[in-house]
């Protein structure tokens, strides 16, 4: 699991399942410590390099975009794969998402 920042957009990239993400909590808070410091209220965060996405994963990716929230900043979920937007479905996570994500 990674984010990368690059201007207003975030890149996801990885895997997103338990074992990816508990790894990987710290580099989450730093990179919303990094969103805020831009000074911007909104970003994409591109989601088309993610790999893999369970339960854990889509529970962390939804309490990141409440954070970012909670701080004043607006995150939209773009390109994600078909995989992921199945994940989303199928494991119940489409109305904690229905109003982060476009295509």
């Amino acid at each position: 699991m990674n984010v990368r920042i690059a201007g207003s957009v975030a890149y996801l990239e990885g895997n997103w399942t338990m074992t990816g993400v508990s790894a990987n909590i710290d580099s989450l808070i730093h990179t919303l410590d990094l969103l805020e410091s831009e000074g911007k209220k909104s970003f994409q965060v591109h989601c088309g390099q993610i790999e893999e996405a369970d339960t854990s994963g889509l529970q962390i990716l939804n309490a990141w975009v409440e954070c970012a929230r909670h701080r004043g900043i607006e995150l939209k979920l773009v390109n994600m794969t078909d995989g992921m937007r199945r994940a989303i479905h199928e494991l119940g996570f489409s109305q904690c998402f229905s109003a982060t994500y476009s295509d």
